[in-house]
């Protein structure tokens, strides 16, 4: 006679690990695909770090504008430290085996750190719109107070979406033989397909936290650009309404780099299952790894004063 704690045990069926994926059909080259990858993590790393050091010590940087860049800076951060121990390992070692709690940790924290780069580009649009429809009192609104409530806002607001993520996959019971990722890091809608139970729980809440977190934040952005665009209309000289566009430019590239692979990667999962798993691999790339590579670009070309503070920080190092 089988106990039911025993029948429990035989029925309730968790993997000790999953098998992660490189790039599908290209297995024989990761060692030469390895090498654009490790150097977009290192320009990521690098060019981040070196905004973040350029706002700390230079005091004419010490505004809301730049203090929200460096929040964006550390989101990059770390959403290239969250996927670049596995990514690197799979690519470099052929090292495919990531323990299942170690998993749903790098699940968390992928995705904690794109629900805050979301919510920090909407607190920049924030930032543009009080900087171009009320300049007078742009410094009396975003005080260094409201700036650390925002930040703490950001924080508080991603830990407390993403934190049932991890709990309500570590209840589904798993099959035996179903281990393989799609990728070299753990999405949730990656994981939760493995299982062999009931996901409507996770399908529901995932689709509350991409709708209440990035869905949210995408419409805050769009009106708060249609509120500075009619701002901006009702300014006498074309030259001053070109200057004042001028200074949303960056951002406005910022929202687009980190939009469109979301919006990507979100139908791809939802309508694209027909296509070809590499076409997944590389939009799923696109997504985590090319933002942060590209925004410390954008701002260093396109801002004078940061470009020119993180040539002070390259300088004084050397």
């Amino acid at each position: 006679m089988i106990s039911s704690q025993a029948f429990t045990n035989i029925t309730f069926f968790q993997p000790q690990s999953f098998l992660m994926t490189g790039i599908p059909g290209l297995e024989v080259v990761h060692g030469w695909i390895s090498i654009p990858f490790s150097s977009m993590y290192t320009v990521a790393l690098t060019g981040n770090c070196l905004i973040l050091l350029a706002v700390r010590r230079t005091h004419s940087l010490h505004q809301p504008m730049y203090y929200f860049l460096s929040m964006l800076a550390l989101s990059d951060v770390g959403l290239s430290l969250s996927t670049m121990p596995s990514t690197l390992a799979v690519l470099w070692f052929d090292y495919r085996i990531i323990d299942f709690n170690a998993c749903l940790i790098q699940m968390f924290f992928l995705h904690f750190f794109s629900v805050v780069e979301s919510s920090v580009l909407l607190a920049m649009s924030f930032d543009r719109f009080v900087a171009i429809s009320n300049p007078l009192r742009y410094a009396s609104v975003l005080t260094n107070n409201v700036i650390i409530r925002i930040g703490v806002a950001i924080t508080t607001r991603a830990t407390l979406s993403l934190l049932p993520l991890p709990f309500l996959l570590k209840r589904l019971n798993y099959c035996p033989g179903k281990i393989l990722l799609s990728h070299s890091f753990c999405f949730h809608a990656d994981v939760m397909k493995l299982a062999c139970a009931d996901i409507t729980v996770n399908i529901l809440y995932g689709l509350y936290v991409v709708l209440s977190t990035v869905g949210f934040d995408s419409l805050l952005i769009v009106m708060s650009y249609s509120l500075i665009l009619y701002t901006v209309m009702g300014l006498a000289s074309p030259r001053e309404r070109v200057r004042t566009l001028n200074t949303c430019v960056s951002h406005i590239l910022a929202v687009l780099v980190f939009y469109i692979p979301v919006i990507g990667v979100s139908m791809i999962h939802r309508f694209g299952k027909h296509l070809p798993h590499i076409v997944h691999a590389l939009v799923a790339y696109v997504y985590l790894v090319v933002p942060p590579v590209l925004n410390p670009i954008i701002y260093s070309v396109k801002s004078k004063p940061i470009r020119g503070a993180m040539f002070r920080v390259i300088s004084r190092k050397g």
